[in-house]
């Protein structure tokens, strides 16, 4: 919840104004209900009215919905999403180590995408990931390397507070930067694709309602707070990554702790989309799910994939907008509404689905947004 896009939500506020703070709020909220009804969709009531875990993955979800037209169908569509999203994520975290890499070691004559392949030799160890305890642990790291991100950013804004005014913020907005804010924001909360096998891993699932509402209020204080001081500091020179406005001896230490959170968040998104590769193995031959070295074949396999593409994708950033608006969307609001309705509709009150109609709704106008200013990103870089 609290990733690298985090970064540029001060720039998020430069074009969206007042209405900026309200779309942080409002997305956390978003975010927490759909990850809560996609939970729902993994129970069923039993005889004695009570709720028993049938399902274990979004993809048991999806076939679920889909099986009076193929058993299969839903699980295919569903499957072919994460994964696009969940290897885009990680060639991004590859593509944002060498920029960074580049940036604090200017003086070395070295490209950003050999920079990229350092960063990629630090994460051949990826292939020996077999459980999410491990990631769960790197993941903890992330999680305190970004609160130092947030720490010097936010104490360096508190020394600059004789500057700050309200007058900055934006009344009138232009359509078109404000739809890109909303999708910056939106996307800095999602977390869908890694609720049921992180449900599933808890020690107590019945708390997880309470730790999504914990986790989303809190990442939504630290991003306001993060984004308010930010801004108030730079006002209409911030830039894309606020990172970028840092004096040059913050700079550096700064990108560096970037550059440890990217590395220390690639395992997560790897981690998940293998997982997937393998469940759709093992399907119809178990015995080749625990092989050890089709496991290995699988996960060296991704770890190549995300470096070539890392590499030779031109314009990688926008394609990443693009690929994002649709599998980002649907993952985070079209497909936990569609399935929460499909699953539940003669259980849920005429408010619930009401809720869930306006949900997808919003989802499918952010998607086809994002899809249009990507577009015409790529034709205009193109052109």
């Amino acid at each position: 919840l609290q990733g690298i896009f985090v970064l540029g939500l001060p720039y998020a506020l430069l074009h969206s104004g007042y209405s900026g703070l309200f779309l942080i709020v409002v997305a956390a909220a978003l975010c927490c209900y759909t990850g809560k009804i996609l939970i729902i969709c993994l129970y069923e009531e039993n005889e004695d009215g009570q709720l028993i875990r049938v399902r274990d993955t979004y993809e048991d979800i999806a076939n679920a919905c889909c099986k009076n037209l193929s058993p299969r169908l839903g699980g295919i569509v569903v499957n072919v999403t994460q994964v696009m999203e969940l290897i885009m994520t990680c060639i991004l975290y590859l593509v944002v180590s060498g920029n960074l890499l580049s940036h604090s070691f200017p003086y070395v004559p070295v490209t950003e995408k050999t920079w990229s392949v350092f960063a990629f030799i630090t994460l051949l160890p990826c292939v020996f990931i077999k459980t999410l305890k491990i990631v769960s642990k790197l993941s903890q790291l992330c999680s305190l390397v970004h609160f130092i991100i947030i720490l010097l950013v936010v104490t360096y804004c508190l020394t600059q507070i004789h500057q700050w005014s309200w007058a900055k913020f934006k009344l009138s907005i232009e359509f078109e930067d404000f739809l890109v804010s909303i999708g910056v924001i939106i996307f800095s909360y999602t977390s869908q694709i890694f609720l049921p096998t992180l449900e599933g891993n808890m020690k107590n699932p019945g708390e997880f309602r309470c730790m999504l509402n914990w986790t989303h209020l809190f990442a939504c204080v630290l991003k306001t707070t993060f984004a308010l001081t930010a801004f108030l500091t730079w006002g209409e020179e911030t830039k894309e990554v606020i990172t970028d406005n840092l004096p040059s001896f913050l700079q550096t230490l700064v990108n560096l702790c970037l550059l440890t959170k990217a590395l220390l968040s690639y395992p997560l998104p790897f981690f998940a989309a293998t997982e997937i590769v393998y469940a759709c193995i093992s399907r119809d031959n178990y015995s080749n799910y625990s092989s050890p070295l089709l496991a290995l074949g699988v996960r060296g396999s991704f770890l190549l994939l995300t470096l070539l593409m890392a590499m030779f994708i031109p314009h990688f950033a926008l394609l990443m907008g693009l690929t994002g608006s649709v599998t980002g969307a649907a993952m985070t609001f079209l497909l936990p509404s569609l399935f929460h309705l499909k699953l539940n509709w003669k259980k849920l009150s005429f408010f619930e689905k009401c809720a869930d109609i306006s949900v997808f709704i919003l989802g499918f106008l952010c998607s086809l947004a994002g899809i249009v200013c990507s577009i015409k990103g790529l034709l205009k870089v193109f052109g």
